[in-house]
């Protein structure tokens, strides 16, 4: 069985401000080595987990196997943008963006997540 994250500073519930579950287990990597560290060496990222990185604009996918959502969020966590299925050895960024949230290739359009809508953490 894979560990979960140990780097991160606290784990959350991601929510919209409706109250529905965005990410059931959200790691939030708050300091610079868990930014850094973000998915590295792991082999997948099972639905309903994912990572926070605060402060960010952007990630890069170097040494991953896996494809994940990376969802873009302004100040107030409200999604600026998407992008879906980033696949290793890319990189993505968003101008405004003050935060990521990266999950599970898929997840976004599972759960309906588009642009615009704002989330909570609890």
């Amino acid at each position: 069985m894979e560990t979960t994250f140990t780097l991160a500073s606290e784990v959350v519930v991601l929510t919209r401000e409706d109250g529905r579950v965005v990410c059931e287990h959200l790691l939030v990597a708050a300091r610079p080595f868990q930014r850094m560290r973000g998915l590295l060496g792991r082999r997948s990222l099972p639905a309903g987990e994912g990572i926070l990185l605060r402060p960010a604009g952007s990630v890069h996918m170097f040494f991953m196997r896996f494809a994940i959502d990376a969802i873009f969020l302004d100040r107030d966590l409200v999604v600026i943008d998407i992008a879906h299925d980033l696949r290793p050895w890319k990189t993505a960024g968003r101008r405004g963006a003050k935060a990521v949230v990266e999950l599970a290739s898929g997840e976004c359009a599972r759960r309906g997540i588009k642009p615009g809508d704002a989330l909570a953490l609890s």
